[in-house]
């Protein structure tokens, strides 16, 4: 992906903020996000999902995977060009995709995981659980983390109960990644346990992917 594109001067606007005026200099700029608009995705984000499955091998085509914090929608874009078929949710309505069943609901709500195995068929298990979901930040670096961590572990024990074996698990967390005892509990349940970032994951971002692959069922 070529970097060496003139860059696009932003004038700072009069009542705009300069946070949005960094911004939209860097969405400008950014050739992920050029590149999203090529190829019809729904965000750079995208290009985070399909970086990770390049190295790791992660979709196949048949491949059943859930993806849990699914807005706007381009790893369910990304999944789909593999020829899987996708369950979806997010807190926030997202237009249709072909080949992807979707959900509106917060997944820390009690009654979101029955929910998503309600629509696997009768029996099935699924290949792939992703999760790109991140709550609210206060600003207070602890409370941040433990919020981060919650979802991440609700994720993780949701994708234990419906996985295959041999099956993956893919999650936002930030800096520092996974706690030792969530990871210790990975370890028992996954072949190999690996902390990435992938190249269109901003370098000024803290966030990284915690990706579990072969679980042992």
């Amino acid at each position: 992906m070529s970097r060496n594109k003139p860059k696009t001067k932003v004038r700072t606007a009069k009542g705009r903020k300069n946070s949005s005026t960094r911004w939209l200099k860097r969405q400008l700029n950014d050739p992920y996000v050029a590149e999203a608009e090529k190829h019809g995705y729904r965000g750079r984000a995208a290009f985070k999902l399909k970086e990770m499955d390049e190295k790791l091998g992660l979709l196949k085509s048949g491949m059943t995977v859930i993806d849990l914090g699914a807005a706007p929608g381009g790893w369910c874009q990304v999944a789909a060009k593999k020829k899987c078929k996708i369950i979806a949710l997010d807190l926030l309505e997202i237009e249709p995709l072909p080949e992807v069943d979707f959900i509106q609901m917060d997944f820390m709500e009690d009654a979101a995981p029955d929910k998503l195995k309600e629509m696997l068929e009768e029996g099935n298990l699924v290949d792939v659980v992703l999760s790109d979901m991140a709550p609210n930040t206060i600003g207070h670096k602890q409370t941040d983390h433990l919020r981060i961590m919650a979802v991440v572990e609700a994720a993780y024990y949701f994708a234990i109960e419906v996985l295959k074996p041999e099956g993956a698990f893919v999650a936002k967390v930030f800096q520092g990644g996974a706690q030792d005892t969530l990871l210790k509990d990975m370890k028992n349940n996954f072949k190999t346990i690996k902390h990435i970032k992938p190249p269109a994951s901003r370098k000024e971002s803290a966030e990284q992917y915690l990706v579990a692959q072969g679980f042992k069922g």
